[in-house]
């Protein structure tokens, strides 16, 4: 994660057809017009204490979820939308508040093309 931008950082990529996610950024660039499919899920590390974890594209939150059960070690929040995006568009995760689990195994984000414009 960057101390910065609080950016949600992935170690691993499973499927990239067409290069479309930037592993170093860990941000999605939208190859053309379209509705597109996103959703993610996180773990979180510790116990008392809330995770926050936003959708941003083009630099805005669009969704969010939380985990905040303070007596549960390793809570897991998920969500999921359809963004209609231009060509270029960006979408990446954004840590608002709280500690991850790390690791591809814990932490994921998936994004690809619905239907093209």
């Amino acid at each position: 994660m960057s101390n910065r931008t609080m950016t949600i950082y992935f170690d691993q990529v499973l499927v990239n057809i067409g290069n479309h996610f930037d592993l170093a950024s860990s941000i999605f660039v939208a190859p053309r017009k379209g509705i597109y499919s996103f959703s993610f899920h996180v773990v979180k590390v510790y116990n008392r204490q809330t995770i926050q974890v936003s959708l941003m594209q083009n630099g805005y939150p669009v969704i969010s979820a939380f985990a905040g059960d303070q007596d549960v070690t390793r809570e897991a929040a998920s969500n999921g939308v359809l963004l209609h995006m231009e060509r270029e568009d960006k979408v990446h995760l954004k840590l608002e508040r709280g500690n991850l689990m790390g690791g591809w195994k814990y932490s994921t984000f998936s994004g690809f093309l619905v239907f093209p414009l």
